[in-house]
């Protein structure tokens, strides 16, 4: 794969911390989209296909997954990393770049900003590391990514009873996601020709319309 970074004009992702509603505005763009007549693929990070998904239970399971005769297996950093890009790749090939190709639309539920948010600020890896597998690995970068932005207790309180197993980046402490928000907020002060950021902490129809209105912005745009 070429190590040139296309950012794609279809290619669209939803960034943010625990709670902050990705998965109801990802519900708006898709409406949005359709509305207009354009095909649209859904999609999640890490995941997106059979292999990926597995890959996916490998980093996240705080149960089975890394578990032996013994308890289960803490996963190094640097090997959540590697594991998150083996599934990138994998998506890209797999789903995102054929799905592009044809002329639909992609709207992922997180994109390679999460590796630099939660491995890079979270984790503490060297962000040049994680920008040399992006380049190698991965090749692509969205043409619009919509950051959620929520303060961490709000979010987290919004997340809380969502599932009766916390994964493992849901269990970790607070600390850890007030670095991951303070990531993605660099990146979107660094990158403003791409981020929209959201202020996630209003009512979930303000921030439908806060998206829909980012959506169309980018598509009068891209004219």
């Amino acid at each position: 794969m070429s190590e040139a970074i296309l950012a794609h004009p279809r290619f669209i992702s939803l960034e943010g911390g625990e709670g902050a509603g990705k998965s109801t505005a990802i519900a708006t763009l898709r409406e949005a989209l359709l509305r207009r007549g354009h095909e649209v693929v859904l999609t999640r990070e890490p995941g997106g296909t059979p292999l990926a998904e597995r890959i996916r239970d490998l980093i996240l399971d705080t149960r089975d997954s890394l578990r032996g005769e013994g308890e289960p297996e803490p996963l190094a950093a640097e090997a959540e990393l590697l594991l998150v890009f083996a599934a990138r790749a994998q998506h890209v090939r797999r789903v995102i770049r054929p799905a592009l190709q044809r002329g639909a639309f992609v709207v992922s539920d997180r994109f390679t900003d999460s590796s630099y948010a939660y491995q890079g600020d979270g984790r503490g890896l060297d962000p040049a590391w994680i920008a040399d597998l992006e380049r190698r690995a991965v090749g692509l970068r969205p043409g619009l990514t919509l950051l959620l932005d929520l303060d961490v207790r709000e979010g987290r309180a919004r997340a809380s009873g969502r599932d009766l197993w916390p994964d493992r980046i849901e269990s970790e402490q607070d600390d850890f996601f007030e670095r991951v928000r303070a990531g993605f907020r660099r990146r979107a002060a660094a990158e403003p020709q791409r981020f929209r950021l959201v202020d996630a902490s209003r009512a979930p129809a303000e921030v439908g319309q806060a998206v829909a209105a980012a959506l169309d912005a980018w598509l009068e745009a891209q004219r």
